[in-house]
């Protein structure tokens, strides 16, 4: 633990020049910045590969490309909100591909249920962060499909540092009325489209809870923010000013 706390006091080592311009080239929302964001988001990646441990699962191996590569990608969310954005929690853990968890419920009568769910990332309360590398891949391969898993994960973490994972993540008194206030009408006309069984513009994932429902507008505001604009615009109004423009906006 001692080490561990020297280390973070220590300032991050710069991301070298060569390595920094392999992973903005296979990250296309980096790519996509203009200099200046860019230059913050090399900040925040040095800054995260300095506290973070990044962990391969089985034999996947990543280089330094792909760790800087994935520091982009959880730091792209942080580019306003600041290295405040990486409290509280100290490991990436870095799955090949969709990888399987254990769940358990006991239900009103007593009877505990029991079944295995792919997930494609997850992030724990005070815990990891945990991603599929498969599926980050093939999020920069079709980079405005809607998708990014890693913003998504990293919206959980922003949400819960103010110790509750309910979809608004530390906000200043005003605005967090404000966002909870147009959030909510915003998710509750949601349920009722995907409810009546009509076919949704954006993932119906994101009806499952309001914190779901924040992380899929993340995705969104970072893949394909022309679709969140148009289908909730007041979500989006308030996702441009909290992680600033979308790099393809």
């Amino acid at each position: 633990m001692f080490e561990f706390l020297r280390r973070l006091r220590r300032p991050p080592t710069p991301i070298a020049d060569a390595v920094w311009r392999d992973a903005v080239d296979a990250t296309p929302w980096a790519h996509a910045l203009d200099p200046q964001r860019r230059e913050r988001l090399r900040e925040l990646s040095a800054r995260f590969l300095h506290e973070k441990t990044i962990s391969p699962i089985g034999e996947l191996e990543l280089g330094e490309v792909q760790r800087a590569q994935l520091a982009a990608l959880c730091c792209l969310p942080l580019l306003e909100f600041g290295v405040e954005g990486l409290r509280g929690w100290s490991q990436l853990i870095v799955y090949p591909e969709a990888f399987r968890v254990n769940r358990s419920h006991t239900d009103a009568a007593g009877v505990l249920h029991e079944w295995q769910d792919e997930l494609i990332g997850e992030s724990w309360d005070a815990g990891p962060l945990i991603l599929s590398w498969a599926d980050v891949l093939a999020d920069c391969e079709d980079p405005r499909a809607g998708f990014c898993v890693a913003a998504h994960e990293m919206a959980h973490k922003l949400d819960t540092l103010d110790g509750l994972l309910d979809g608004t993540p530390p906000l200043p008194r005003p605005w967090q009325r404000q966002w909870a206030r147009d959030f909510q009408l915003a998710y509750d006309g949601f349920i009722a489209e995907v409810d009546s069984g009509r076919e949704t513009a954006i993932d119906p994932y994101a009806a499952e809870a309001p914190e779901e429902f924040f992380a899929v507008a993340t995705e969104y505001h970072f893949s394909d923010p022309r679709l969140l604009r148009d289908t909730m615009p007041d979500v989006a109004a308030h996702l441009q000013r909290f992680y600033g423009p979308s790099p393809f906006a």
